[in-house]
């Protein structure tokens, strides 16, 4: 753990202040969920909830599932990164941070699918080259919670409508999965 060397006081309703510039580092916005663990060592950590992650598992499957029908590689991201890949090497893309391109994406709540090979022009995580050619929002209670996304591969660069439909089921399964 890296310290800081800013402290802040726990005021009488047991609230702390996040400070600005940590926020603005690790992603966390008003209204973002946080987990609250605590060590033998004393140490208390706030860690950004992801109810995505608590898909993790499943998600790999259901992404291993699609990989097989189709010839793109498949990922699971919440709204910061990656949290399950298919077809892609997991320790170029398992919790990475996910590029400004695909959190635009995020904001749009709208699906992003390359008609040719040249709408390919953006990567989903630092550090990986493939270009995303598929992005569906995963949407649970009217906010959007993730994103499923086709990456390109060797064989197969621009996706056809059966992969956009796998994509938008795999989305709209893993929404409802997070409602119930």
């Amino acid at each position: 753990m890296k310290a800081t060397g800013i402290v802040r006081r726990i005021d009488d309703l047991g609230r702390v202040v996040i400070p600005k510039e940590i926020r603005r580092t690790m992603r966390i916005r008003e209204g973002d969920p946080l987990e609250i663990f605590t060590d033998a060592g004393g140490e208390v950590i706030f860690k950004k909830y992801s109810p995505i992650g608590e898909l993790s598992a499943f998600a790999t499957q259901y992404a291993e599932s699609i990989v097989k029908a189709t010839e793109l590689s498949v990922a699971v991201c919440d709204c910061d990164h990656c949290v399950a890949t298919a077809g892609l090497p997991k320790k170029e893309t398992v919790d990475k941070k996910l590029t400004q391109d695909i959190e635009q994406i995020f904001s749009s709540r709208r699906a992003f699918i390359a008609s040719n090979e040249q709408d390919a022009t953006f990567s989903m995580v630092e550090g990986n080259t493939r270009k995303v050619v598929v992005a569906v929002p995963i949407i649970a209670m009217g906010d959007v919670v993730g994103m499923v996304v086709m990456l390109e591969n060797e064989n197969a660069k621009v996706p056809t409508e059966s992969d956009v439909k796998l994509a938008t089921v795999a989305a709209q399964f893993l929404g409802k999965q997070m409602e119930e």
